[in-house]
């Protein structure tokens, strides 16, 4: 259930109904609107016959059930987009964010590198993976704390906040002394041990797509998260597992609608992990600008061809560089900018 609290509610009418909420079992989740405020209860200790002494409190307008299994994910909760602030970096708004660098950090050289390229050709914020979950355990798992640091270093020379994939939930704290926004990959959409820990923090995550998950399982997932208290959920639409085998995962541009239908939570796309290819990353992108994500995440070396994660999807700088200028005259063309 909302609590949808009057246009001219102040403050204090707020923390008092929350103080109720909590006083009959629910766990109250404020949401802050252009023109009004609401309040999510959610919770399995409170009781809905409860709620009508809530309904008569002053500055409460009306109390909607809420009808989505994902309650502050909903659309139900706030209408407009929600606006994640990364570090300065907003995600939801009119600009169109692109997120750029290797799938793995493998030297500080090779990071600071990558995140000089990306910031001149217009990225504004750096990716990397410390820790990499990898099909088989003999393949390269990340420099791991190292990594962090060479990420870190990358940020003060160039300026750029970062993310990076978390993978266990031992590592959240290790993670969450250098990241801005933690990255969390397919294979882990339902860790649910994991989500919670990050719900509990407060930095933003950013929700990659599972490869067989649907949308509501994908939203699901994020009310994890939510729930918990952390607000700052990213969606990002990976690809997911088809019978197709041309490409690595079948980009689901239909997820984007989808979830701005549903979900106020800003949503982006991986057009590196879907195509799977080096080829069809330009086009996969500006499909991704056009259909009105909020953002593309992609993967760029310096030398893409001895990427020692993923280098078949991985692009050159240079070809970063022309991808950036086709994707901002589609963002142009829909009304955003980049």
């Amino acid at each position: 259930m909302i609590v949808v609290m009057r246009m001219d509610a102040g403050k204090d009418a707020l923390e008092e109904v929350v103080e109720k909420a909590e006083e009959l079992g629910f766990s109250p989740h404020v949401i802050f609107g252009k023109e009004r405020n609401v309040i999510g209860l959610v919770g399995v200790n409170g009781k809905r016959e409860n709620v009508g002494v809530i309904e008569e409190m002053p500055g409460v307008d009306r109390i909607v059930p809420i009808s989505k299994p994902y309650k502050l994910a909903s659309k139900e909760v706030k209408q407009e987009t929600s606006i994640v602030d990364v570090a300065g970096v907003k995600f939801g708004g009119d600009e169109v964010v692109a997120i750029a660098g290797p799938c793995a950090v493998e030297s500080e050289e090779q990071i600071v590198r990558s995140a000089q390229h990306v910031k001149a050709a217009g990225a504004k914020m750096l990716r990397g993976g410390a820790f990499k979950p990898r099909t088989s355990p003999y393949s390269f798992q990340g420099l791991q704390e190292e990594g962090l640091k060479h990420l870190a270093t990358a940020r003060e020379e160039t300026g750029l906040p970062f993310c990076t994939e978390v993978v266990n939930p031992r590592n959240v704290d290790v993670v969450y002394k250098y990241t801005d926004m933690f990255q969390v990959g397919a294979r882990n959409i339902q860790n649910f041990a994991l989500l919670s820990l990050l719900g509990q923090t407060d930095k933003p995550v950013l929700l990659k797509r599972g490869m067989a998950t649907t949308i509501e399982e994908f939203l699901m997932a994020a009310e994890y998260i939510l729930c918990e208290g952390n607000k700052n959920v990213i969606l990002c639409e990976r690809g997911i597992r088809t019978f197709e085998t041309a490409t690595r995962n079948t980009l689901d541009i239909s997820c984007v609608p989808v979830v701005k239908e549903k979900s106020h939570l800003p949503i982006i796309i991986d057009p590196s992990h879907s195509g799977g290819h080096r080829p069809y990353v330009t086009a996969l992108s500006r499909a991704a600008v056009a259909v009105g994500a909020d953002g593309v995440i992609v993967e760029v070396h310096p030398e893409p061809d001895n990427a020692m994660s993923d280098a078949a999807q991985t692009i050159s700088p240079e070809h970063f560089v022309k991808l950036m200028g086709e994707l901002k005259a589609v963002a142009l063309s829909i009304g955003r900018y980049m």
